[in-house]
C-alpha cells in the first residue's frame, strides 16, 4: 500500500468587507489590489472627493489677524 496523500491546506475564506465608496462588497486581501475599495473606480472616485475637498477633516480658522500660539 502507498503512503496516503497529504491533504493540501483548506484556503482561508477570504473576509469581505463594505467598500468605503459604493457600499458593496469588497474582498479585503492580497488578491484585490484596490483594497478596501471593490475596484480601481471606486479608489479613484474616493480619491477624486479628497481632492475635491469635499471630505475634509475639521478646523477652526483663526480670527483674523492672528497666529495660534507656538508650542516649544
Amino acid at each position: 500500500m502507498s503512503a496516503p496523500a497529504a491533504k493540501a491546506p483548506k484556503a482561508a475564506a477570504e473576509r469581505r468587507v463594505s467598500c468605503p465608496h459604493c457600499r458593496g462588497q469588497a474582498v479585503y486581501g492580497p488578491s484585490n489590489p484596490w483594497r478596501p475599495f471593490c475596484s480601481e473606480r471606486c479608489r479613484n472616485g474616493d480619491l477624486g472627493d479628497w481632492a475635491s475637498e469635499r471630505f475634509r477633516l475639521p478646523a477652526e480658522a483663526p480670527p483674523d489677524g492672528t497666529l495660534p500660539p507656538e508650542t516649544p
